[in-house]
């Protein structure tokens, strides 16, 4: 089930968070983990002013989508879930709201 989040309580930012910095370290070998730490109180601080999609399964969210206006800001999924449509999903999801949406990508980002 996705839902997007109008309010977001403390549970839902720590499921949130768990997942952005885990995701963020393994499909970005190349940048230090410390970076992502190191950014971590910041994106905490952004998210809830952001428009958030989650992929709730079995009442746990598993991924989310942040767009900030028009840019997907990132599509995370947790591991485990990942390869199986959950992203798509979820841009899915977004699109309906919004007409055009923008993205960047590092160049050596890897699918997992």
């Amino acid at each position: 089930m996705i839902k997007k989040l109008t309010e977001m309580s403390t549970h839902q930012l720590g499921q949130i968070m768990n997942i952005w910095l885990h995701s963020n370290i393994e499909a970005h070998s190349f940048i230090s983990r410390d970076y992502w730490v190191g950014n971590y109180n910041l994106v905490e601080q952004m998210l809830p002013k952001s428009d958030i999609y989650v992929y709730y399964q079995n009442d746990e969210i598993i991924g989310f989508l942040g767009l900030d206006n028009n840019y997907i800001a990132g599509i995370f999924v947790k591991k485990e879930s990942r390869n199986k449509g959950i992203g798509r999903e979820l841009l899915n999801e977004a699109r309906k709201e919004k007409n055009e949406l923008t993205l960047s990508v590092y160049k050596k980002t890897i699918r997992q």
